[in-house]
């Protein structure tokens, strides 16, 4: 019996994927539920297991092609009556599948109700979109869309702002008459997302290798882009003396490790820090929508995993709630599963403000861009010894140095820096117990 494989919805506002690799090929054997291809999203990347144990008969998606949800990618020769499955599979396929409301980088706030369209219909689009026609200045009503269903997307969005054109240009449409290779086939960077800043002609010359972007890599740069694009960036800096924490870190982490399971980072104590000062500067911890400025009674903290293949930011919900194990064992998960692609939609969305640790990478510091929709994210630089002067005396101290990124329309100089003076603080004078 033939089972089809088709591109499972990985969230209520995804509409479609792109399958990234196939983990097998066809004439292959395949147990139920064992991974069968890998596809990414808007909101995360994941692997997704097989409906049915038989044989991969047909392959009919291709490595690196974007299908809108319910596409059928493959079919599977089913072995046997034991194996024998639901034809078509609804939602039960992923299984990181699970609810999720809202985009990875949701609008600033809960937009506004659709307006009905000429026919009298609602528009069909999603929160990402309705923010970017905000963003673009396009009345959504008057636009015919291409997505699954006649949804508007994106491409849509972008292709109207640009010239009124129906659907996003083809990248090669665009190419010079001479021999420079084609851009990426990416719809974001095909709809000037990216533009770049000299003539394409003049990229090629000598000798080159040019590498397609993955499609995560093309959601970064849309997302990066645009945030340098909507929020007027400043930057503070400050530097605090971590000598205390590591050395509590230093005496405690073998029994940390015996009592909870997990290893003792540095990072929890930052978090703690952070959800302290957020809570006394509700201004830090808010979006914006249009004129409004929405602040969030939680914090949801936002921890920026680097990937061999990317970046992703997982989300500590309620991070006010945790007790410090609490905190280290939701940052030790989320990093675990985000490299191991085993993230759920849910778990990617709603921050409400970021942290990022460049120093783990050596960085003396770094200045990173706003993840929106917050309105700031915190820069953890490397933890040194450093001398410094402590009572007219030079002593060796750990330092380590903080960047705070945040958007000026909400967030003034000084509450910046008051926030930060907290979170220096609180880091050196340390007193949660964290055992």
């Amino acid at each position: 019996m033939a089972v089809d494989v088709i591109m499972p919805q990985m969230g209520e506002s995804i509409f479609e994927g792109t399958i990234t690799k196939w983990l097998k090929k066809p004439g292959d054997k395949i147990e139920r539920d064992e991974p069968l291809f890998e596809i990414s999203t808007d909101k995360v990347d994941a692997e997704i297991p097989s409906p049915a144990a038989g044989v991969l008969k047909e392959i009919k998606v291709k490595e690196g092609q974007t299908v809108p949800i319910q596409t059928v990618v493959a079919s599977i020769d089913a072995a046997g009556a034991a194996a024998a499955a639901p034809a078509p599979m609804k939602t039960e396929a992923p299984r990181p599948a699970a609810a999720a409301p809202a985009h990875a980088t949701p609008a600033a706030a809960a937009p506004p109700s659709p307006k009905p369209g000429g026919n009298g219909d609602k528009i069909r689009s999603s929160p990402l979109v309705r923010r970017i026609a905000r963003e673009r200045g396009v009345d959504l009503s008057q636009l015919s869309g291409t997505g699954a269903g006649g949804r508007i997307s994106k491409h849509d969005i972008l292709a109207a702002a640009e010239g009124g054109a129906s659907t996003a240009a083809a990248p090669s449409a665009a190419a010079p008459a001479r021999s420079a290779p084609p851009p990426s086939a990416g719809g974001a960077l095909a709809s000037g997302a990216m533009e770049s800043a000299v003539p394409r002609e003049r990229m090629y010359f000598g000798h080159y290798e040019v590498q397609p972007m993955t499609n995560m890599r093309q959601k970064i740069a849309e997302h990066m882009v645009l945030s340098k694009r909507v929020s007027p960036h400043v930057y503070s800096v400050d530097e605090v003396n971590v000598s205390a924490i590591s050395a509590l870190r230093a005496k405690s982490k073998e029994a940390f490790e015996q009592q909870s399971g997990t290893k003792l980072t540095f990072m929890p104590f930052f978090i703690r820090a952070a959800v302290e000062a957020l809570r006394a500067f509700p201004t830090v911890n808010a979006s914006v929508d249009g004129t409004n400025v929405v602040l969030h009674k939680e914090c949801n903290i936002g921890i920026a995993v680097a990937l061999d293949w990317g970046l992703i930011v997982p989300v500590i919900k309620g991070a006010e709630e945790k007790n410090f194990f609490g905190l280290a064992r939701a940052a030790a998960d989320l990093a675990e599963r985000a490299r191991a692609k085993k993230l759920k939609p849910e778990e990617v969305m709603e921050s409400t403000f970021s942290i990022t640790n460049p120093g783990v990478f050596g960085g003396l510091f770094g200045l990173p861009v706003i993840n929106q929709p917050n309105v700031a994210i915190l820069g953890l630089g490397a933890i040194e010894k450093r001398p410094v002067v402590i009572d007219d005396a030079i002593a060796i101290r750990s330092m380590v140095y903080l960047t705070l990124s945040y958007d000026h329309r909400v967030v003034d100089g000084a509450t910046a820096h008051k926030f930060m003076g907290h979170v220096k603080n609180t880091l050196e004078n340390w007193t949660e117990s964290i055992l």
